[in-house]
């Protein structure tokens, strides 16, 4: 099965509009004719009306950092689907690791965002990952298949076909600690086989799922080379152009 792979730049907390706006100038330069990774960018949610118009006709696309999981209503602070789609995205992370560790997200809200973020036609960039002390204890199969099923919990396979889970080990992220090509392997092959479980062999074969933690052009081609891995969810190396162009590069030269 080719799927084609994600590269995805999730960019926290980081960047002002006109930042944001001088990195999207940069990118569309750097990026002309490296057309095989499909590529994503998460500013922001004060970026990403403009950062849309500047994103027009570059093949780039835009995705959202979080989401609420109601349509409108007395939700002060919250952003919905409706929003994040009328302001040009196409993507939105679900579930990451500070969402769940400083917000205290649950598997049942991940959940119900998920269903969301499908229901208007957006696709979910689903993220699971275990802890350094869930590792250590040898617990990470368990943490991961908790996640994953509870995530996917009443979805229609066809709808699991078209999302993107993102593995990504808490102890990796911001660290600069990188699980190796072949943990990461493993585990990305784990997450597969619950797919397949829950939602049958086309849905399995067809969901893209990256890795996150500390990716950096160094490590690319390595994680790129292994079979279950469609792509990469990458923090801190997506705030420059360089070294993001240098992922999706090696990303493209790799999974040709």
């Amino acid at each position: 099965m080719s799927r084609k792979p994600v590269i995805a730049g999730n960019w926290k907390m980081f960047k002002t509009v006109s930042e944001a706006l001088t990195f999207v100038r940069g990118i569309r330069q750097a990026t002309v004719g490296l057309g095989y990774a499909e590529v994503v960018l998460c500013p922001p949610f004060t970026a990403l009306a403009l950062m849309s118009e500047g994103l027009r006709g570059s093949g780039i696309s835009l995705g959202a950092q979080d989401v609420f999981w109601e349509d409108k209503g007395a939700f002060t602070g919250e952003i919905s689907p409706v929003m994040l789609k009328d302001a040009g995205c196409s993507y939105v992370i679900v579930g990451h690791s500070e969402r769940r560790q400083y917000f205290r997200e649950t598997d049942e809200k991940v959940n119900r965002k998920v269903k969301a973020v499908l229901g208007h036609g957006l696709t979910p960039i689903m993220c699971v990952g275990e802890t350094l002390d869930e590792r250590e204890a040898g617990v990470t199969e368990k943490i991961v298949r908790a996640q994953t099923t509870a995530g996917l919990a009443g979805l229609a396979p066809e709808q699991v076909a078209g999302m993107v889970i993102a593995y990504e080990p808490v102890w990796a992220i911001g660290t600069g600690r990188t699980a190796s090509d072949e943990d990461a392997q493993s585990v990305i092959a784990y997450i597969r086989d619950i797919v397949r479980e829950q939602c049958g062999e086309t849905a399995a074969g067809n969901v893209r799922i990256l890795y996150g933690g500390s990716v950096k052009p160094e490590n690319t081609a390595g994680l790129m080379s292994k079979r279950d891995i469609d792509g990469a969810l990458v923090g801190g190396a997506s705030l420059e152009v360089k070294s993001f162009t240098e992922i999706i590069k090696r990303t493209s030269e790799t999974r040709r």
